[in-house]
């Protein structure tokens, strides 16, 4: 029996071929894949229409390399959006192999240079910026990204380590969002959250343990709403950091929210009273 390849082609090659020739044929197929396979460099991916074509779309964004069906780059083209760099013209499956199973990647891969960093000292002192203490769930993060693009936050502070790289499931669930909301990555999150309040922002934890209901507090701008992860919730060096901790009142029989809507009702709130 003929066995198959990881994208389900036979491995016998075409019928009445050589064993030259299908030896031939897989060397040219693994050297395809692997010229196109990404570099270990800390390029970000990137799949997805909305991902991709709002990066596309972002002069900031450095594209290392473009791939697209033929209907997607289509599309492309009937929409109007331009890429800096030619794209690769592939196969479906030739993005399959370079995704994990069941990933929805509508025809786009994107390989590119990460956005810069801004400094803390760098944020405006008249907005509102997420802060998230070591959550690590790619699909939490994206969802607090596209949280943060809708009520226009200024930008999203993590650690560089424990924490989640702008790049494949997270970007897919942010859906363009890594384009609006700038990600600034710190060494020390109590250090951020001091250097923030010397910026002259109001730094709240949310925290199902706070006391203080979040749309009872006097809110004001630029304010910093600090997230921890599901479960752990803030350490307790960021809650003694914070000038207050608190919760969100929910009259319901669960008390708690995934971080990800908690994220967006706080930003709710907050846009509402401040």
């Amino acid at each position: 029996m003929a066995t198959r390849s990881h994208s389900g082609r036979s491995r016998r090659g075409k019928p009445g071929a050589t064993r030259q020739q299908i030896e031939r044929s897989q060397r040219f197929e693994r050297a395809r894949r692997d010229s196109l396979r990404p570099e270990p460099d800390g390029r970000a991916v990137m799949y997805g229409w909305h991902t991709v074509t709002a990066a596309l779309q972002n002069p900031a964004r450095r594209i290392r390399m473009l791939l697209a069906t033929r209907n997607a780059a289509r599309r492309l083209n009937e929409e109007g959006v331009v890429s800096p760099v030619a794209p690769h013209i592939v196969q479906p499956t030739a993005i399959d192999e370079r995704l994990a199973p069941d990933v929805v990647h509508q025809g786009l891969y994107l390989e590119t240079d990460p956005l810069p960093s801004p400094a803390i000292e760098d944020l405006s002192a008249h907005g509102v910026v997420l802060v998230l203490d070591q959550i690590t769930d790619p699909h939490n993060v994206g969802a607090i990204f596209r949280s943060a693009a809708a009520f226009g936050a200024s930008a999203i502070v993590t650690t560089r380590r424990h924490s989640s790289d702008a790049t494949g499931a997270l970007a897919k669930v942010a859906c363009g969002a890594l384009e609006y909301v700038p990600l600034v990555n710190v060494q020390n999150l109590a250090r951020a959250l001091a250097a923030l309040k010397q910026k002259g922002f109001l730094v709240i934890g949310l925290d199902s343990s706070g006391e203080a209901d979040l749309a009872s507090l006097p809110l004001r701008r630029p304010l910093a709403l600090v997230l921890g992860a599901e479960g752990r919730g803030l350490r307790q060096l960021t809650k003694e950091t914070c000038d207050y901790v608190a919760c969100i009142h929910l009259p319901g029989e669960i008390r708690s929210l995934n971080v990800s809507n908690a994220a967006a009702l706080a930003l709710f709130i907050v846009n509402r009273s401040a």
